[in-house]
């Protein structure tokens, strides 16, 4: 997916707003933006003004889709991630997006959005934190974006992994931040499983709240239907060695006839790369 140089591209805000105490960051992070060779153009709706919020769900819904409006925007990077992304659903035009396609990436508590955005639209969007750009793995990100979305190479879509159980999936990628994406369910947000790849990751989640969300995925049907489960990072448990793993609970909840795999190149590490939700991929066992 490439991006022309000098296109100007959408920064915007959905779930909490940034901190004060974050602006210098921030800033690099558009100074970063030029240096690469894109003009960032920020929504008014960034920063904290009362408590985590920058603005109403209102507010953060229609200045996303000012930025699908303009046609000058070639792309659109959320930078937020938190708890309350899922206020801007009911206020979202997705008439808007499917008349005015383009690339819009997220993470964390965007999963909402990025999943909505394909159930409604059928849209395919990234899941990905630009301010990586300026975390402690930035010359590596800054290298794998300008390659992919200049050159039109794969270095932030080329993504490594592993088997866990069965040694083949493909499907269309759904998914994201476990306990975000089942904000979504009940709702008309939610993405239909039948024949889908399952991608989760967490940040902050024990193995006993993993398990509870496996759980309500099994209640649902999920593990049914879905052709396989791709599992990202999950920060927590793989740095305090949680017993179980995640592996053992995937294998636990979901059963022993579904594909597992695993990538630790998607999720909230600051290394990670970008996976696109809405996506067909096919992984098979080297």
């Amino acid at each position: 997916m490439m991006i022309e140089k000098g296109s100007k591209v959408g920064i915007c805000v959905c779930s909490n707003g940034q901190q004060e105490s974050n602006r210098h960051k921030i800033e690099a992070l558009l100074q970063t933006i030029r240096h690469i060779g894109y003009e960032p153009v920020p929504t008014d709706f960034i920063y904290e003004t009362e408590s985590y919020f920058s603005g109403t769900g209102v507010e953060r819904a229609n200045a996303l889709m000012d930025l699908y409006r303009d046609s000058d925007i070639k792309a659109i990077f959320d930078i937020s991630g938190g708890d309350i992304a899922n206020e801007t659903l009911s206020y979202i035009d997705f008439s808007v997006i499917r008349e005015n396609p383009k690339p819009f990436f997220g993470y964390s508590d965007v999963t909402t959005v990025i999943n909505a955005i394909y159930t409604k639209t059928g849209e395919v969007s990234g899941l990905y934190q630009i301010r990586n750009l300026v975390y402690e793995d930035s010359k590596n990100q800054i290298k794998n974006f300008t390659e992919t979305f200049l050159l039109g190479k794969e270095s932030l879509n080329d993504i490594s992994y592993y088997f866990i159980q069965e040694n083949f999936m493909e499907g269309i990628i759904i998914g994201g931040n476990i306990r975000c994406f089942l904000k979504l369910a009940a709702t008309e947000f939610m993405p239909d499983f039948e024949g889908k790849i399952l991608l989760i990751e967490a940040l902050n989640s024990t193995s006993a709240q993993i398990l509870t969300y496996l759980c309500q995925l099994k209640q649902m049907g999920a593990f049914e239907k879905l052709n396989g489960v791709l599992l990202g990072t999950f920060l927590r448990l793989d740095a305090e060695v949680f017993v179980p793993s995640v592996e053992e609970l995937v294998q636990r909840v979901a059963g022993k006839d579904i594909p597992i795999a695993r990538t630790v190149e998607i999720g909230h590490g600051a290394d990670a790369k970008c996976i696109y939700i809405g996506k067909y991929m096919k992984l098979t066992k080297d």
